[in-house]
């Protein structure tokens, strides 16, 4: 590869980079190419954008997008996801199956983390989860309201039929 085809590569990869929230390492040492194609084909379907590229060429793009990333070793897949749950369960979930994929760490938000940290993320529940738990947490209190309000009305003309029973007796 040339050097003009490495500054291409490395600032279509910073590009990338820019829009994304999360950055992943992984080692996919021993990844048979029909393992590799099942961990792009979920990713994908996740909305995360897996690449394999040369070590040097990935720090250089990291850095110049504004974040600082660690030395990488060895063969390095890089997962970039906008959404850093979905992303990190993707990855977590393929590495308890095939038990090769391991993740090396990342950035998230600008910041670096372990391996530790991005398997705490996967168990996380994802953005509509959080959504949904959310809005039956605020329906619950307004149904209480609802049935409370219900019931005054109830007594209400509850007391009015009485009076009205009351005064025509």
């Amino acid at each position: 590869m040339n050097q003009t085809e490495k500054q291409a590569l490395v600032t279509e990869l910073r590009d990338k980079l820019k829009g994304a929230k999360a950055l992943y390492y992984t080692d996919f040492t021993g990844l048979n190419v029909k393992q590799m194609t099942d961990l792009r084909r979920r990713l994908r379907k996740g909305g995360v954008e897996y690449l394999v590229i040369k070590n040097t060429l990935a720090l250089r793009a990291v850095n110049e997008s504004g974040l600082t990333g660690t030395r990488l070793r060895g063969p390095t897949g890089i997962v970039i996801g906008k959404d850093p749950v979905a992303a990190a369960k993707v990855v977590a979930d393929f590495a308890k199956e095939s038990e090769k994929l391991t993740v090396k760490g990342g950035l998230l938000d600008g910041k670096s983390i372990d391996s530790a940290q991005v398997k705490k993320l996967a168990t996380m529940p994802s953005r509509e989860q959080l959504l949904a738990q959310l809005g039956a947490g605020l329906q619950s209190p307004l149904a209480a309201m609802a049935g409370a309000l219900n019931g005054v009305l109830t007594t209400f003309v509850g007391a009015l039929d009485a009076l009205r029973a009351q005064r025509e007796g």
